[in-house]
């Protein structure tokens, strides 16, 4: 499992355009995260108002990863990508020249769910490339364009302030988008091992399976956890530390720079150790830092137990998706979708259950005992679930990986458990 024999095993410039295209779909899909507590300013919102308009990109993310899974199965996840850049021009042109009142700017952040529908695609595009034992790491790298909000958190609140207007940030965000779907377009290829279409039964009959929802459960906490985060960090360091825009916008980065770089390290550690022991340790580690978290401790403090529940989330990412393609291999791209759109969900919940609980209580210790507990009952779910893999696809799979490549029997071992 050397990087060598990674490189040969695959295609590289669509690995490369799988992640660029991610990592810029992301960038904008997360814009009104920071931008909210500049665009405040203008509206006035108390906190769920605040929470519903950092939520609503997340939610249409979650709704368009099942038509973009499904298209990604049809017409190719190329295309399928090439059409969500398209669509993305949309939200930015109209948040950038046309949204003036609430409503409106609502409208746009649900629009902006299109390039959060982005994931559908590029994983697939990625993934159709990679032999089995290769899985977790080239998933890891095309998942690692979430890296994209670390450029927005640590630009768009300087772009706004410096030029007096939140709303030319969206203008702005064109100009990366238009440079990824030229590179895109000139470098990315679909794999020619490409699944049949799937229809409507098929769809059904994959809800019908219990994996299925339990992967959208373990990812509505780890992708859904980053993502919420990610959306709603500035506007906690903002309400609860004082912090000016620009300054909590930092402060977000630097937790979010955590959940970018350890998704790939996820998937490498899931191929090495396993993913479910990974996602066992690191719910139990979000578990308590979530805990800690609710005591609202001093900036440094909450900065480096958001540091680290970041880091967790985005291995953890890396290792749910690490187990997908095992389990559903003809059906990757739908699956992507299906389990995608629950990690969407899952981000939409958070800043909901933050902002809310704020609102009621007056306080975030609540919203935060509440994800801890969530933290803990998937690791206990997931304590349960894999005592049934073991005595089903695990199995088959470990005497795939072994016929694949007999020389590393330990290692596939370590590959499924």
């Amino acid at each position: 499992m050397g990087i060598k024999g990674f490189l040969k095993s695959g295609h590289t410039p669509t690995l490369f355009s799988a992640f660029l295209y991610f990592d810029v779909s992301f960038m904008i899909w997360v814009l009104l995260g920071p931008l909210s507590v500049m665009i405040m300013n203008d509206f006035q919102m108390n906190e769920a108002q605040k929470a519903n308009l950092v939520a609503l990109p997340i939610l249409g993310g979650a709704i368009l990863r099942l038509i973009l899974g499904w298209l990604a199965d049809y017409i190719g996840p190329k295309k399928t990508a090439q059409l969500g850049m398209l669509v993305t021009v949309i939200p930015l042109v109209w948040g950038w020249l046309f949204a003036n009142h609430l409503s409106e700017l609502y409208i746009v952040a649900l629009l902006l769910g299109v390039s959060g529908a982005s994931f559908a695609a590029a994983l697939p595009l990625a993934s159709r490339w990679y032999p089995p034992q290769y899985q977790g790491l080239a998933m890891g790298i095309a998942g690692a364009g979430n890296s994209g909000t670390v450029f927005t958190t640590l630009f768009a609140n300087r772009i706004a302030q410096y030029y007096g207007d939140w709303s030319i940030v969206f203008g702005f965000a064109l100009i990366p988008l238009v440079i990824t779907f030229i590179v895109f377009t000139l470098f990315a290829k679909d794999s020619p091992n490409q699944p049949d279409p799937k229809t409507f039964i098929d769809y059904k009959n994959v809800l019908k399976q219990r994996d299925t929802w339990l992967f959208c459960v373990f990812y509505s906490v780890t992708f859904g956890g980053f993502v919420g985060m990610s959306s709603y960090l500035t506007i906690f360091f903002f309400t609860q530390y004082g912090l000016d825009p620009v300054r909590a916008a930092d402060f977000t980065t630097i937790c979010v720079i955590a959940g970018s770089l350890f998704r790939p390290i996820g998937g490498w550690l899931a191929d090495r150790f396993g993913g479910v022991r990974m996602l066992l340790c690191l719910y139990t580690i979000i578990g308590f830092m979530f805990a800690a978290i609710s005591f609202l401790p001093s900036l440094d403090k909450v900065i480096m137990l958001l540091f680290i529940v970041m880091m967790s989330l985005g291995m953890g990412n890396g290792s749910v998706f690490q187990l997908v393609p095992q389990r559903f291999k003809e059906e990757i791209g739908m699956i992507t979708g299906i389990v995608g759109a629950a990690g969407g969900i899952g981000g939409y919940f958070l800043p909901k259950v933050l902002g809310n609980l704020k609102l009621v209580t007056g306080s975030f210790s609540s919203g935060f005992l509440a994800l801890s507990t969530v933290s803990f009952l998937c690791m206990l779910l997931l304590v349960v679930a894999q005592k049934q893999w073991k005595k089903s696809w695990m199995i088959s799979e470990r005497r795939e990986q072994t016929l694949y490549n007999p020389n590393h029997m330990s290692k596939t071992k370590r590959f499924v458990e």
